[in-house]
């Protein structure tokens, strides 16, 4: 599949977790997770060969220096249990780390942002964020429009009663027939 240089690597995002490997940080919802060392570089790796089986020796050689003596096996197997408490990964269940019997790892989660490189990492905006900004920005020019002729004024004026400026009055009909109940209208002062 894709082989990618870390060079080339910025920040990836995949289910809800984003990795920003020049920090070296990974982010759950927005929210930093506490990932030693060796499990970040697991996932460093496993995302460089993502859909590759990275073997165990790979990661031997790329983790821990020639030099180290350390108990390997356990520290593999520290790491990758670490990795996946993380990201909320199960062993029998995985959603991103695959085991390969008797070969390696492997990262299977498919991504949903970009690599994004690592040089403009820092100058993103999410995009929900530059939608909202157009938004305020686009509602503010329509408001000023509007405001031609005062029509923002009529339209959110502080009274909802209009004021009467004149009032007629009709005369109604009598329904009875009784002659004393016929009243002529009477004029009423204004203010």
């Amino acid at each position: 599949m894709d082989t990618v240089s870390p060079s080339q690597l910025g920040a990836i995002r995949f289910g809800v977790f984003e990795v920003d490997l020049p920090a070296g940080e990974l982010r759950k919802q927005g929210v930093k997770i506490k990932l030693q060392d060796q499990p970040f570089q697991l996932l460093r790796i496993l995302l460089e060969r993502r859909g590759e089986v990275v073997t165990r020796e790979e990661l031997r050689q790329r983790i821990w220096p020639a030099d180290t003596f350390v108990d390997f096996e356990g520290g593999v197997n520290n790491a990758v249990k670490r990795l996946r408490e993380a990201l909320g990964d199960k062993a029998d269940n995985p959603r991103y780390i695959e085991t390969v019997p008797r070969k390696g790892y492997r990262f299977i989660g498919p991504l949903n942002g970009q690599i994004t490189p690592a040089a403009q990492v820092s100058q993103t905006w999410p995009k929900a964020t530059l939608a909202f900004v157009a938004s305020v920005f686009i509602l503010g020019i329509i408001l000023a429009a509007l405001n031609v002729g005062g029509m923002r004024d009529r339209l959110w004026s502080p009274s909802l009663n209009p004021q009467i400026k004149s009032l007629v009055v009709l005369p109604f009909p009598s329904l009875s027939n009784d002659p004393r109940q016929v009243t002529l209208p009477k004029a009423l002062p204004m203010h």
